[in-house]
């Protein structure tokens, strides 16, 4: 398996992967105009890796079992949010109030809106075919992404966020837009969520601009607030394990969390260092050390196997370094695949 670039050869295997998300993935979107958009900015962000700030450019990948030369997952970074279209959340706050009339005390939990125009990086558009998820697939392919912001620093921001999907069922029923939402933007959850992909006016136009008094939501949507999708708690895990943590931040259309961590402290990213190739081998033992390995040869692809550390450099085994097209003398990348415990 390997992560590299997406190239515009990978476009209709792209689309016939988006075909199979369900909603609640607005960065895999389904329609294969707004998708080729999406190709291009991200070919633009890679020409130029070196003196780039981040602006908001989009760097997508592609996860390609290399035997069967098919595109079986990908995952993205978007190197600014907000700008001149800002990043929306609601703040989720708890406020009290007491009467001593009534000797009574009540907590609320309110949504304050927040918009953000200076915005931090984002990670996003994570997502494995069926078929192929196990293995560590999912891991290696996540994971891809903070060893190239480690390869980059300088062209993301010292904040990296992840908005992870919230509750939304196979009909695209949020629980949250229903009791909220849709009362303001009167369309449904689907049709908002694609929209908010290519143009994000109506947001400013039509989202609620005072507080939001949870106690007036129903059950189901107080119950579904920064709660994710059943799909999506492996990716939440992985990420809580990576440092990201949740800071009372939601997404303002299906509440599912906002996960943040500072660039220099996620796990992979500082974690991760730079040696010289010294040997290949086909096998290494079992207890050698399952890593994340990328190359660093100007065009960055990364995959996932097992390594070996001397005292003069790394040993890889064989297939991984087939797959990243590395030989003895050159340099990678790599980290752990997994905290250490």
């Amino acid at each position: 398996m390997l992560i590299r670039p997406v190239e515009e050869r990978d476009l209709d295997q792209l689309h016939e992967l988006a075909q199979l998300t369900k909603y609640g993935l607005t960065t895999l979107p389904k329609d294969r105009a707004v998708f080729e958009k999406r190709v291009r900015q991200s070919l633009r962000a890679f020409e130029d890796l070196n003196d780039a700030d981040p602006q908001g450019q989009l760097y997508l990948f592609v996860m390609e079992d290399t035997s069967l030369h098919k595109v079986v997952g990908t995952c993205g970074i978007v190197s600014k949010v907000g700008g001149f279209k800002p990043f929306y959340a609601f703040r989720l706050e708890t406020e009290i109030q007491e009467s001593k009339t009534l000797g009574s005390k009540h907590q609320h939990r309110v949504l304050h809106l927040f918009k953000n125009h200076d915005g931090p990086t984002e990670i996003g558009s994570l997502f494995l075919h069926p078929d192929f998820r196990g293995g560590g697939n999912g891991r290696v392919l996540s994971l891809s992404r903070f060893l190239f912001i480690a390869e980059y620093p300088k062209l993301f921001e010292q904040e990296v966020i992840a908005e992870m999907r919230g509750v939304v069922d196979e009909a695209g029923h949020s629980p949250f837009w229903e009791a909220l939402g849709v009362h303001f933007f009167g369309i449904d959850f689907p049709n908002a969520d694609m929209l908010s992909l290519i143009n994000k006016d109506f947001i400013e136009e039509l989202i609620p601009r005072h507080p939001v008094y949870l106690d007036l939501l129903s059950p189901e949507a107080q119950a579904s607030v920064a709660e994710v999708h059943p799909n999506t708690v492996p990716a939440r895990r992985l990420l809580e394990s990576e440092g990201f943590a949740y800071h009372d931040m939601v997404d303002i259309f299906e509440a599912g969390p906002v996960l943040h961590c500072p660039q220099d402290e996620i796990r992979t990213v500082k974690q991760s260092r730079v040696l010289t190739v010294v040997s290949i081998v086909s096998s290494l033992e079992k207890d050698a050390l399952m890593a994340v390995v990328s190359a660093k040869d100007g065009y960055f692809r990364t995959s996932g196997g097992k390594i070996s550390e001397t005292r003069d450099g790394l040993v890889l085994e064989s297939q991984l370094a087939e797959d990243l097209k590395v030989s003895v003398g050159q340099s990678v990348r790599f980290a752990p695949l997994k905290a250490a415990h």
